[in-house]
């Protein structure tokens, strides 16, 4: 996305320079450079795959999701909601009576782009605080206006301005827009959005998150899996000292194989370990700074 961003900036620039003759492609429009700028992610956690819907509730207006992950009605209450990009929550309330969204929180991310979590079951968080991408804001309910009673699923809009529902935006994640009216997406709302890359990035095409353990305030150690050729990988990301060279760990093992580990001072991350595993444990795990994970033989083909 910078780097898209940049390319726009110069393209624009070079283009004042160029004879009027020259048939430039158009510039990409104003509202989804500035979208894609602001990197928005899933608001679940990293590795969850949720089901969207644009199209079933009366109560949409435009570009609105309502999100599901369950087999039953409630099988997602209380799961955990997080912050889609950093900004600062300018609502956090039960507003039932008013608009039906019950327990509300709203993000403010700058540039008159916002995101807005509706109801919630709980609410972890209050006006005026600072949030960073990824970090809880509550959980899944089915709170609204009093009377209308509503399954679990978390109803999530981003808007740009206001005059609603104009200024109702469409959903961007990970810098591709919501399939609409229906896509089920895996987060990649790995751990904050000042560490450029996320796991299914560092291991490569085809690799999704299966499991992960926080190491502490500095970093987290994700184990991956390939279902098309079988493989593991791990990857350790930093959560702090971004940009500076600090010792960080990654190791994978294969029952009955030996232990693979890529450790260093690296700036952003250790990694990528991967190994073939079909069918067979791994133990798998990793160090930032002072905090190691290690697993015990699990995880068997998966």
């Amino acid at each position: 996305m910078k780097l898209r961003v940049v390319a726009l900036a110069v393209f624009l620039a070079l283009g004042t320079a160029t004879s009027a003759a020259a048939d430039p492609e158009p510039a990409a429009p104003e509202e989804e450079v500035s979208i894609l700028a602001t990197n928005f992610q899933l608001p679940f956690p990293c590795g969850q795959s949720w089901a969207g819907n644009s199209s079933s509730s009366s109560a949409h207006q435009s570009w609105e999701i309502d999100f599901n992950r369950g087999s039953s009605p409630d099988a997602d209450l209380g799961d955990p909601v997080v912050a889609a990009a950093s900004g600062t929550v300018v609502i956090s309330a039960h507003q039932g009576s008013t608009n039906g969204f019950g327990n509300l929180v709203k993000i403010d991310h700058g540039s008159g782009w916002a995101t807005y979590y509706a109801h919630l079951n709980t609410r972890s968080v209050s006006a005026g605080q600072a949030v960073s991408q990824g970090q809880q804001i509550g959980t899944v309910g089915k709170t609204s206006r009093p009377g209308n009673n509503i399954s679990a699923h978390l109803h999530y809009e981003v808007r740009q301005g206001d005059g609603y529902p104009g200024n109702i935006r469409k959903a961007v994640f990970n810098g591709v827009t919501f399939g609409y009216p229906n896509q089920t997406v895996t987060s990649n709302n790995c751990g904050g959005s000042t560490n450029p890359y996320t796991p299914a990035e560092v291991c490569g095409s085809g690799y999704n998150v299966v499991d992960s353990a926080g190491l502490g305030t500095a970093g987290t150690v994700y184990l991956l899996y390939n279902n098309s050729n079988g493989y593991n990988c791990v990857v350790t990301l930093k959560r702090t000292s971004l940009g500076t060279p600090t010792a960080v760990t990654a190791y994978l093992e294969v029952q009955g194989s030996s232990r693979i580990t890529d450790s260093g001072n690296f700036g952003y991350y250790a990694g990528p370990v991967r190994a073939a595993a079909p069918g067979k444990c791994v133990k798998w795990g990793g160090k930032a700074g002072s905090s190691v994970y290690d697993s015990p033989f699990e995880h068997c083909g998966s």
